[in-house]
């Protein structure tokens, strides 16, 4: 009679359909020995404290991986409530559970905590000072973890793509097919981060049991504007696109974006022994991913 294993780590990944989510179900194959429970929205609404209680009760979770979030930037402008509730107001009732229940949060924040009023990259130590809503909102999400909880990971990344959802690169492969010149803003400085690569960051994280906690940037070596991100993606994809430089004054959006926010890796690097590859290397391995 065959003895099967027993699972002893749970996992709850919440934001289970969003870009980071679906990674992380990609790659959870490859780690047998955790039994992950992956919440969409609609499976678990973060913004309900009694459904994350009893879910939280009833499963008592090593990890929550807590991928959800309100990202549209532009629309949290004038949808300030909403954007606080997910942001931040959820993540409290989450650190509320995994304090009850002694579970390890992982918590995804953003660059756009700075102001962008740096020219060389921020560090943990560096003062957030958000200048839209959604960058205050995530602020606020931060700051109730720290207040709340000893075991939390947040780690803070930028410029998320994949091939899943809504993102700059598909946008631009889009746009690239429907026309042969694009405008794209060249003073906002920043790296991207391919969410494939960030999941296997985070299951690094757990596989090691690291025990360092706190925060933490993670996103890809090397520093762009989206005009470079832009042009980058059409050689690659050797599409005939020409891309025109215009500063952000012409392309007018309902939030401020900081003009860079470029995050310096070194803390998370020697804590989990990364070597973080260069944005334009992933960028090639990505599109090939995004295409296939």
């Amino acid at each position: 009679m065959g003895i099967t294993k027993q699972k002893t780590i749970k996992i709850v990944v919440t934001g289970a359909n969003g870009q980071l989510g679906k990674c992380i179900q990609d790659i959870a194959v490859q780690y047998s020995d955790y039994d992950f429970h992956f919440k969409s929205s609609k499976e678990l609404d973060i913004t309900s404290k009694s459904q994350i209680n009893s879910l939280f009760t009833q499963e008592k979770f090593g990890y929550c991986i807590n991928c959800a979030a309100y990202t549209a930037v532009d629309k949290a402008e004038s949808d300030q409530e909403n954007a606080f509730l997910v942001n931040a107001e959820a993540v409290r009732y989450l650190a509320e559970a995994c304090k009850a229940q002694n579970t390890i949060l992982i918590h995804i924040s953003t660059d756009f905590v700075f102001d962008g009023s740096k020219t060389t990259p921020y560090s943990e130590e560096d003062v957030p000072n958000p200048i839209n809503v959604y960058g205050a909102s995530k602020l606020k999400g931060e700051q109730y973890v720290q207040q709340l909880l000893k075991k939390y990971f947040i780690i803070r990344t930028s410029w998320v793509y994949s091939e899943y959802g809504h993102n700059f690169v598909k946008t631009m492969l889009r746009l690239g097919k429907e026309s042969k010149e694009i405008s794209v803003v060249n003073d906002q400085i920043g790296s991207p981060t391919y969410a494939g690569d960030l999941a296997g960051i985070i299951m690094k994280v757990v596989d090691s049991k690291e025990s360092s906690y706190g925060l933490f940037h993670y996103s890809y070596e090397g520093e762009i504007s989206w005009f470079d991100f832009a042009t980058s993606i059409f050689e690659i994809k050797r599409m005939n696109v020409k891309v025109k430089p215009i500063p952000s004054e012409a392309f007018p959006t309902l939030a401020k974006r900081p003009r860079f926010s470029v995050m310096d890796k070194s803390k998370i690097t020697q804590a989990l022994n990364l070597k973080i590859p260069y944005w334009r290397d992933s960028l090639e391995k990505g599109i090939f991913i995004i295409n296939n």
